[in-house]
């Protein structure tokens, strides 16, 4: 089998995606998947050429092309302006500011002056015209291809209104002078002609430009996550000839260059060290927050940052080859491949649109059967269109999601998209990566020990004085640390690093050496203190880093540097268990820090020692067990888990790319955040589901009024905007969601 992406272009509801999935999948030997949130279809085929599967895809009124290959670095220049973004939130502008004095002088007798109609008609027609192009188009495209959306039941509806209010201007009596429009319950059948649907017509195409308006700005987010990752990489390099150094692009480096990689830069490509010892920070790509020890022979992987000493590295892999851009394709593949996020409205437009269709047709042909006038049956053919068009439809998610979002910012949840909310309902197990998720991600003090006759304030001082110089993160956290301890400051010389070991300096005219245990032992012949060695044992089996100290060529006592679990993670985990979810830890770090961690917190399941591609797979054989997973993550590591899980949610003190995959982005970095941004998805996606089957009901209700000629236009038109107001009021009340009540906040 072969995989082969597509990027679809043409696509404005999820049953396009459907239909195109369907068209794509009868082709014999070929198995597709239509994302309609990416715009992507994903392709396995046995034998079939590419060009009978875009050929297929154009068969059914939609576009079809290759994707454009993954850059080697991000481009330098902005992203171009989305034409179809901004050409959305202009029509919606226009057509509002047009549509609103319609609606005015239509519902409100006091404001008909005399010919107001025409003036209405002047302001509505570009509105029906222009502003509902776009669903004019989208349902001749549909109907070209014998099929019907809710583009279909928009354009019938609001060509219906405005054809009969023309009808009525001009060959009826609605254009005479003087003429009112008055709120009546029902319609004596036969006076159609003087009635008008300018505001319905109106309306109905500003609320659906507003809903299609959303929908395409949450839609142009798929492709942030690989530009994210691309941001990443270096643009330049120190490349070494000949002895001779020179600043060169990213782009113009081949494998077998030597780049010099100096203190704080980054590693411009993925390559092998030649020369030189240092600590590479790997946190940008891993994740991980301890620096890891690197020397000759070491492999290195580009963005990394280089934070010790000088390193000459050979270039192994460029461009696309490099882990930076395999880690985007697994994103972009992740993506491509998350279940179709259908609309609930979408679901059931294939049997509603022709539905209301054939019913307005029938109360045509009914009217006319029993004996009705030709204008009688119009005008309940019509009112049954206009009843049933989708107003309350169209706001049903935009404005729960606008009302849920809005009040997930203030709380710090960000959340994608109407699609995010569906999972949070049927999420049954939650994957929690442990660096900078449930940890804070920096390296700290966590104990302080120190040998008999020797003062903890005293061991802090003299080492933190030591640590001065270095730009270690693991001396950084001791300095750091030292600042709680009221002191003299040190005076401090004869400063040297020793990259992978540790430090020694001249501190009050004493030589202070800090660093591993064993190279205290083998280098400095200062055998470590027996009264401490369990507690040295104990700290390294927790994951931490433990760092000796010692002066006068005495060991002193040791310090314990670790990631440290962050304030409430364990009340947040014992929420998941609540909210009925399956809690399950995801790392790269060793065993050893997993397992105390999962210990503090309450998680039993526990997954060490992963790589990117590692924890994509966890996620996808989860998936493949059954469950429904929801994934927790802050690094590039995570990203293509991020993407591939039922619901990604990230932390915004993370990395770009990270939130860029998610569904859901915690701002504040707290995993009790997490609970709160399920419990609001889930009680936002209730009040969506309540919104559609409001519209649904009234629609049921209606109806067969609209039928029977008893429904009067502006009572349609008054009916249909009541049906919008209970919508958005009953949004509304999202703004009343609080977080949980909790002790530690």
């Amino acid at each position: 089998m072969t995989d082969v992406n597509l990027d679809i272009g043409g696509m404005t509801c999820a049953s396009c995606a459907t239909r195109i999935e369907r068209k794509l999948n009868r082709i014999e030997g070929v198995t597709a998947s239509v994302n309609y949130a990416t715009e992507k279809a994903r392709v396995q085929t046995a034998g079939v050429e590419t060009a009978d599967l875009i050929a297929a895809v154009e068969a059914a009124g939609y576009t079809a092309a290759l994707p454009a290959p993954i850059p080697a670095e991000a481009p330098a220049d902005d992203a171009p302006v989305d034409a179809e973004l901004s050409g959305l939130r202009q029509r919606l502008i226009v057509s509002a500011a047009l549509a609103v004095p319609v609606v005015v002088l239509s519902m409100v007798p006091v404001f008909q002056f005399t010919y107001w109609q025409w003036f209405a008609l002047m302001l509505a027609a570009p509105v029906v015209v222009w502003g509902a192009w776009p669903f004019h188009r989208a349902a001749a495209v549909n109907a070209r291809h014998g099929a019907a959306t809710m583009d279909t039941l928009v354009s019938v509806g609001v060509i219906a209104a405005f054809g009969w209010s023309l009808y009525a201007l001009f060959l009826g009596h609605a254009g005479e002078s003087g003429m009112r429009m008055s709120f009546q319950l029902t319609s004596t059948p036969g006076n159609g002609t003087s009635e008008l649907y300018l505001e319905v017509a109106s309306a109905v195409t500003v609320f659906i430009l507003a809903g299609r308006y959303i929908e395409a700005r949450a839609k142009r987010q798929s492709g942030a996550a690989l530009k994210a990752l691309l941001a990443l990489g270096a643009k330049d390099a120190t490349r070494e000839r000949a002895g001779h150094e020179e600043l060169v692009p990213v782009g113009s480096l081949v494998p077998g260059d030597r780049i010099v990689v100096r203190p704080g830069e980054k590693i411009a490509t993925d390559g092998l060290i030649v020369d030189g010892i240092s600590a590479v920070d790997a946190g940008m790509v891993t994740g991980e927050s301890v620096p890891v020890e690197v020397h000759p022979g070491d492999r290195v992987v580009g963005a990394t940052i280089n934070v010790g000493g000088r390193l000459l590295v050979e270039v192994t892999r460029v461009g696309a080859d490099t882990e930076l851009a395999r880690m985007g394709r697994l994103v972009e593949e992740a993506q491509s491949g998350k279940a179709q996020a259908q609309r609930l409205a979408d679901r059931v437009s294939a049997v509603f649109v022709p539905v209301v269709i054939a019913l307005a047709l029938v109360a045509f042909a009914g009217w006319l059967l029993i004996g009705g006038s030709a204008e009688t049956a119009f005008a309940a053919g019509v009112a049954t269109l206009i009843i049933a068009c989708p107003c309350a439809l169209g706001l049903a998610t935009p404005t729960a999601l606008l009302v849920g979002t809005g009040r997930g910012s203030q709380l710090g949840i960000l959340i994608r998209g109407p699609q995010v909310l569906e999972q949070t309902r049927t999420v049954d197990t939650i994957v929690l990566d442990k660096t900078g998720t449930i940890t804070t991600g920096r390296m700290t003090v966590t104990a302080v020990e120190a040998t008999a006759g020797t003062a903890p304030e005293e061991l802090i001082r003299y080492a933190a004085a030591a640590e001065e110089g270095s730009e270690h993160p693991i001396g950084r956290a001791i300095v750091t640390h030292s600042t709680s301890y009221p002191s003299d400051r040190a005076s401090v010389e004869a400063f040297q690093g020793h990259p992978g070991h540790g430090v020694q300096a001249i501190v009050d005219g004493r030589l202070v050496i800090v660093g591993q245990p064993a190279w205290l032992s083998d280098a400095w012949s200062i055998p470590t203190a027996a009264q401490l060695r369990s507690a040295i044992s104990a700290s390294e089996s927790a994951g931490l880093t433990v760092m000796a100290v010692s002066w006068d060529g005495v060991f002193r006592g040791i310090i314990s540097v670790g990631d440290t679990v962050k304030h409430g993670s364990s009340d947040a985990v014992a929420e998941f268990v609540a909210l009925g979810l399956h809690p399950v830890l995801l790392t790269g770090d060793n065993a050893g820090a997993a397992q105390a961690v999962a210990r503090q917190v309450g998680i039993s399941e526990v997954h060490a020692g992963t790589t990117p591609s590692d924890k994509l797979d966890l996620i996808r054989s989860l998936q493949e067990a059954g469950r429904v997973v929801a994934m927790v993550g802050d690094g590039v590591n995570d990203a293509a888990a991020l993407a591939a899980a039922d619901l990604g949610i990230a932390m915004g003190t993370g990395t770009d790319s990270a939130m860029a995959a998610s569904d859901i982005t915690i701002v504040s970095g707290s995993l009790l955040g997490v609970a709160d941004a399920i419990r609001l998805s889930r009680r936002t996606l209730g009040t969506i589901k309540g919104n559609l089957f409001w519209a649904f009901a009234y629609n049921v209700a209606a109806i067969p009024i609209a039928m029977l000629g008893l429904l009067n236009p502006l009572f349609a038109g008054a009916a249909m905007a009541f049906s919008s107001v209970f919508v958005v009021t009953n949004s509304l009340r999202l703004r009343n969601f609080h977080p949980a009540t909790r002790a530690d906040r």
